[in-house]
Parts: C-alpha cells; structure tokens; sequence
C-alpha cells in the first residue's frame, strides 16, 4: 500500500552505490562500480553496479534490481521492510495506508514504546529458560538423550519451562502484568493467570533481525499436545516466520539451499549433524508468505515430509501455497522419507552424508511431484481420466504467473491428455496462445542468463522504452486491436511513463513489482545490462529505427486480429464483421 510516488522519490533521494558499498565493498572499474556478488560464490568480480542507471547486475548468476531490491535480497527482508530502511537513511517518512488515520506524533512514539516492551518481556523470559535448562535434571537428561552439544543449544538459545503454574513469577514483578499477557506468556483465563509454557523443552522463535518474538514447547515425555506454539501477537505471526532462519542464515548461504522440515527437533538435530540450514513452521501448514520468505533466501528450496497421509498432505499443501508465488529462477524440491523416519531419525541412523544424498538426489522436483500427485489415483488410458486430470490441473496451472514453468506445465498437460494446446487453453478458460509471442515471453532461468535469447521485436521496443522514457508517446495501438502478452506489457510501460514523467528504468521496474509484467520487464532489462548497446543514446537514428517499430508491431497485431477473427468462422457478430472487413482492406 506504499504509494508509488513515495517509491519514486525514494529511488531518485537513494544512491545504489552508496547502499551497496555498506554491505559488499565496491571498486571502480569503468563507468560502474564492480565486486565479487554477495548472492554466488566466484573469484572475481562480476558484480556490477551502475550509478547512471541506479541499478545492480551480476553477470555470473543474473542476480539484479533496484536498491530496494538488493536490500530485500541481501537483508532476507520483505518490500515494507526494505522500503523502510532506505527511508530511514535519507530522513524520509513512510505513509501508512491510505485508508488509515495517520498516526501522530504521540501515537507513533506509544506505539514503538509497546513494541520493544514487549520485546525485552519475551526476552526475558528466553534467557530465564536457558537459564533453567542447566539447573534442570529431567531436562539435562533429555538433551544427553537426545545427544545435543552445548554448542548447538547456545546456538539456538534453547531453554527449559519448569514445572508449576507461575514459573516466570520469579523474574517479573508484578505477576502477572498486561506485557506477560499481550505477549502470549502468560494466559489469562476467566480471572486467573499463569504461564503458557510449563514443564517444556523451550525453543526460541527469532525474527531476521534476531530478537526473540515468541516460543515453541516441547514435552520432555508422550504428553499431549506435543508441541505448544506462541499464541499469534503484536510480535510474533506464525503464518509470516519460520523457526531457525535466523541462525541458519550463513549456512543457507554457504550450502546455497534451505531445507523446510516439519518439527523444532528435526531442525536442531539437523543442525546437530552438519546440515544447518534447516527450518520449520511454526506449528502450521507452509504458507504463501512463508514461500516468499524462503524464496527471499535462496533459489533452492527442499521441502522434507514424513512418508504417512499426514506427510503426504503437508506437502501437498505447501505445494498449493507455493504455486502463486513460483518463479522461473527458483527451484523447489519434495523429500518423503520412509514412514518410520523424521529427519531427526533418519539423520540420527544414517548421518548427515546419507540424508543429503537422499535430499538431493532422490526428492522429486515440483513438476514431477505435481504430475504424481494429481495422476496417483487416475488410469490414465481411459478418456474419463483424462478428461478429470485436466479438471484438476486448470485451477491449479492457472495461479501459476511464472512463465516459464506455467508454458512447460500446459504443454506437458497437452501431451498426456493428447489435447492440442490450442484447444487445452480455450478447455482451461484462456485465449489460444500466440506462439511467436508467448515462445519469448518467459523468463530464462539463472543458469542460461550467460546466453539470452534473441529478444523478439516487441522486446527490443520495450528495452528501449525503458532507458528512453520519452519516447512512450509513440506508443500507440489502435482501439480494436487485441493488445495481449508482451505488447500488453509495452503498452503498460508507456502509460506508466506518459503519467509519471521523469522517472528512471530502475523506478519503473519497482512500479511494475508483484503485477503480470514483472517478471517480462526485468527479463528484458536483465538482458539489456548485458547487451553491449547503448540504448540510451536517443539519437534520431535510433527514435526513427523506433517509430519504424510500432508501425511493424501495428501491422503485425492486424495480421492476428485477423487470423483470430477468420478461425471464429460463422460465430462473427455484425460488429466483429465489420472489423474483419476494414481490417483485409487494408487501411
């Protein structure tokens, strides 16, 4: 809900080079500033940041965007977040939601004052835990059990809930108090209060930025429930964290992948093992935001189930919160371990060399696993089958905005129902693709970024576009054309430029972030950092090679309106008659 004007003046009061420099020390080297990327290991530098262009471009992985975005990236921090953080630095003020009251002064200041009370409450009661766990026999006996160095437990601040009902009584007074409440620690029920956690194996929940938001209890026998979760507070969402990211953050990136287990238990006696970047949810289902985080963190993501129905049912569903959020350059993989095996055990009997031969060659990548699931209970050699895989597949390919993988998915779906892809995409609600655009029009994944395909004609319009703003009005395309796919997309770009004039390729591409053309325009962009042209030379050569463009692009978009308008046959209203006839006169 930030407004774009607000992310316009950002970027134009942000220098990249600067923002850049405080985390991943630059070099001059020519026009732009050069460093070893932070995202992929090399030896030398093909990290590039332009200060002309206020953007950043890795020749060697693809890695690339704004400040905002390389904050996001390096930082693991979502768009509100980064977005602060840079206005932070240049004394600027985020505006709330338009459609919120805008806090006072007063307000604001009340409000951060209840948030860091609550957070030194909850970190209070963190270090009590810890302190506990020492001083506990049963406790100590369940860590030796369980075989837990001391490292790993300073590691993940892991503590211990004594027995009783008023525990944390001996570090806050007066108990109970309204921030013991509001922070889920204490409960209060119908007059009386005590703690939440007792008698538990406690597991610290950190945010990214390391402070403790709320906790995960574990029963040291067969008591039920097993697990109890912080309930949801001013800090802490279970829907929006993942246990232990924070403290497997150097391992994500050393390993470059993350691993998403089901329990706190699996995590640390991962971690115990050598494999450190290992994190759960937190008591609940994956969830979409929780796709976006992981997805933040690396473009490897390996989700390991328990092999039983409630394995299989997890997986599933934190494939469908994935869906929405997939893109082309990020992989995610499904481990289903025997049905007597958690990743605890299995690592536990096996070491850490075998669980990551398991993980990494014998997971099933999405698709695959996606074909499985929906086919399992299908025979495939009947058309009635056929006909109920495409009624399952539509809903599902259709949330499915990375352009790529959604293309190789339909075609796959084309190939075991034997329907045409033509009429697939009428059969799942979709126009018939345009095969010359739609063939360019997804993003190439990072390791092919070496060697960009050869853009398309609409493409080369738009990569101009985007570094000679002026030129939108050009762009033009008449009413009863069917403007769709990437001329869609250069048409946006021009009426985003004609109503915000001025503004740089770097501020535009944050206009189009989380919309259809996203995804188009950085591809486009990606490639123009590593083509050798000078676009932005606006000379009339090149504005004249332009205007010659649109005039191509018009002629080719008649050629398809009739083509379209032909293959309806005798279903032509009066109108669309009409159209077809001006249009083979050839004004």
């Amino acid at each position: 809900m930030i407004p774009h004007s607000f992310i316009d003046e950002l970027l134009a009061k942000t220098d990249i080079v600067d923002v850049i420099d405080q985390y991943v020390p630059l070099k001059k080297g020519g026009a732009n500033y050069m460093a070893c990327c932070p995202f992929h290991k090399e030896k030398s530098p093909s990290f590039s940041v332009s200060p002309t262009k206020q953007f950043y471009h890795c020749f060697g992985c693809g890695a690339h965007g704004s400040a905002i975005g390389f904050v996001m990236e390096h930082q693991g921090l979502t768009f509100p977040e980064a977005v602060q953080i840079l206005a932070d630095r240049v004394g600027m003020k985020v505006p709330q939601d338009r459609n919120m009251q805008p806090e006072n002064a007063a307000e604001r200041a009340q409000r951060k004052q209840q948030q860091q009370t609550l957070e030194t409450t909850v970190q209070t009661a963190a270090q009590f835990y810890a302190q506990q766990l020492k001083s506990s026999l049963p406790a100590m006996d369940y860590v030796r059990k369980r075989g837990l160095s001391p490292e790993i437990i300073a590691h993940y601040g892991i503590g211990y809930a004594p027995e009783g009902w008023t525990p944390l009584a001996q570090v806050f007074q007066p108990y109970p108090n309204g921030e013991l409440i509001a922070s889920g620690m204490v409960i209060d029920q119908e007059g009386k209060q005590y703690d939440r956690f007792r008698h538990r194996f406690m597991f610290p929940i950190r945010n990214l930025s390391g402070s403790v938001i709320g906790f995960g209890g574990r029963v040291l026998d067969d008591s039920k429930p097993k697990y109890l979760n912080s309930p949801d507070t001013p800090l802490f969402d279970k829907g929006k964290n993942l246990y232990g990211l924070y403290e497997a953050r150097a391992a994500i990136k050393d390993a470059g992948r993350i691993l998403v287990v089901e329990g706190y238990m699996d995590v640390v006696a991962l971690a115990q093992f050598g494999v450190g970047y290992a994190v759960a949810a937190l008591g609940t289902a994956t969830t979409a935001e929780h796709i976006k985080l992981l997805m933040r963190q690396t473009d490897s993501i390996y989700f390991c189930f328990d092999g039983d129905i409630a394995g299989q049912k997890a997986a599933w569903r934190a494939l469908e919160n994935a869906l929405p959020q997939l893109k082309d350059d990020k992989s995610l993989h499904f481990l289903f371990l025997p049905e007597q095996h958690d990743p605890d055990s299995f690592v536990r009997e096996f070491g850490k060399a075998r669980f990551e031969e398991a993980l990494l060659h014998e997971s099933k990548p999405l698709s695959r696993y996606f074909w499985d699931a929906l086919t399992a209970d299908l025979d495939l050699t009947t058309q009635e089958a056929k006909a109920e895989l495409v009624k399952r597949a539509t809903p599902l390919l259709n949330q499915i905005t990375a352009p790529t993988l959604a293309f190789l998915l339909k075609q796959t779906l084309s190939e075991i129902t034997g329907i045409d892809a033509s009429n697939l995409a009428y059969l799942m609600g979709q126009a018939a693709p345009q095969r010359h655009i739609t063939a360019k029009n997804y993003k190439l994944p990072r390791e092919s970024f070496r060697q960009p395909e050869t853009p398309t004609l609409v493409q080369k319009q738009i990569r101009t576009l985007l570094l000679n703003p002026a030129w939108a009005e050009y762009v033009v395309f008449p009413d009863y054309l069917r403007v769709q796919g990437d001329f869609a997309c250069l048409l946006a770009l021009a009426d985003m430029y004609r109503a915000h004039g001025g503004i740089s390729a770097a501020q535009a591409i944050e206009h189009f972030r989380d919309t259809p053309f996203a995804s188009t325009i950085e591809y486009i962009f990606r490639n123009t950092m590593q083509s050798n042209d000078d676009l932005s030379e606006a000379s009339e050569e090149k504005l004249k090679e332009f205007q010659d463009g649109m005039l191509k692009l018009v002629e080719m978009l008649k050629k398809e309106q009739i083509n379209w308008l032909r293959q309806k046959g005798g279903n032509l209203s009066a109108e669309e008659k009409r159209l077809l006839v001006y249009l083979l006169s050839g004004k």
